[in-house]
């Protein structure tokens, strides 16, 4: 059994399939998978159990110069990769017209979804560019839907809560540590740095130490002020690469932040967690308790949750967390 995943970005939609290369190396302990993606999130995708290859996509790049021989260069050399095998199943996960291509292109029998679920981008031309369209339930979260795509796919049924399989380098924390992941790519997600100071302050009060991971420099100027304003416990952390990032996070003992890709990686690594959330979506991207989510909770509200409800859950999540660990 060869199959090839195509899911090109972004961060938390890359998570979100991660479980599907467990489900299928489960029900095909023979099965070679490969990734489409965007070189971005390549080396997430390399580090996930199971993955035998990951194929670079640079669509977002070769967009922006399509003209140029060097595009040319590198999109027939990928054309050739991704043609370079034959697979049982061609599955796209994403449901765009530009993942629906790159399916297009690979050879083997192409299926994809039939239609969008309650939340999710689709664009109609993806329905026929594969060549058979996959219904799935409207209401369902990211999650189950691609486990259960490539379930109707293969023909075997999803058994058991999610398994990401995301490995991480072991590094040893010095010291008890908060991860805040205050950034995302829309502002309407954000929480606001007052409560991020606080929830800092409080945590810092406890004996924790805080850390401020950052993308770019609108979100290095924000950690700056958020860590000046809690004290000398909180640490801005330098700009890594998806990597290095991975493996910072994974030696932390838990993770606030909202509703964005590092939160998912969070969950994928299955660390103590708390996902804010300022509109009423954690229904389909967040992690649940039917997932075995057990020390990973969303707080949810408009405009935005308080800071209260917010630290009243990571220290439920925490305490639960130890408690596990105990027994």
């Amino acid at each position: 059994m060869r199959v090839l995943i195509v899911k090109l970005s972004s961060l938390g939609d890359v998570v979100h399939t991660m479980p599907v290369v467990h489900d299928i190396r489960t029900a095909f302990p023979d099965a070679l998978i490969d990734w489409a993606v965007e070189p971005a999130f390549a080396p997430l995708v390399r580090r996930v159990s199971g993955i035998h290859s990951s194929i670079e996509c640079a669509l977002r790049r070769w967009r922006k110069a399509w003209w140029t021989a060097q595009v040319r260069d590198e999109w027939r050399e990928f054309r050739d990769a991704l043609r370079g095998e034959r697979y049982d199943a061609v599955i796209d996960f994403q449901g765009l017209t530009k993942s629906a291509v790159v399916a297009r292109l690979a050879r083997g029998p192409r299926y994809g979804l039939a239609r969008a679920t309650e939340g999710s981008s689709h664009e109609w031309p993806a329905r026929w560019l594969v060549d058979h369209a996959i219904e799935v339930e409207p209401r369902i979260h990211a999650l189950d839907r691609a486990r259960v795509l490539a379930a109707e796919v293969l023909g075997y049924e999803v058994a058991g809560p999610p398994r990401f399989g995301l490995r991480r380098q072991v590094l040893e924390a010095t010291e008890r540590t908060l991860v805040f992941v205050h950034g995302s790519s829309r502002d309407d997600k954000l929480w606001p740095e007052a409560n991020w100071i606080e929830a800092g302050r409080r945590a810092a009060s406890a004996g924790w130490h805080i850390a401020l991971p950052h993308a770019g420099p609108v979100e290095r100027e924000r950690a700056d002020r958020i860590a000046a304003a809690i004290g000398p416990a909180a640490e801005v952390w330098p700009a890594m690469d998806l990597d290095a990032l991975t493996d910072r996070m994974g030696a932390a003992h838990g993770v606030i932040g909202v509703d964005s890709g590092l939160s998912h990686i969070a969950v994928a690594l299955d660390l103590p967690h708390v996902q804010v959330y300022n509109h009423p979506t954690a229904w389909r991207t967040g992690p649940l308790l039917e997932h075995g989510h057990e020390h990973q909770v969303c707080v949810e509200d408009a405009p935005t949750p308080d800071i209260d409800r917010v630290w009243r859950a990571w220290q439920h999540v925490w305490a639960r967390f130890r408690q596990a660990a105990q027994r």
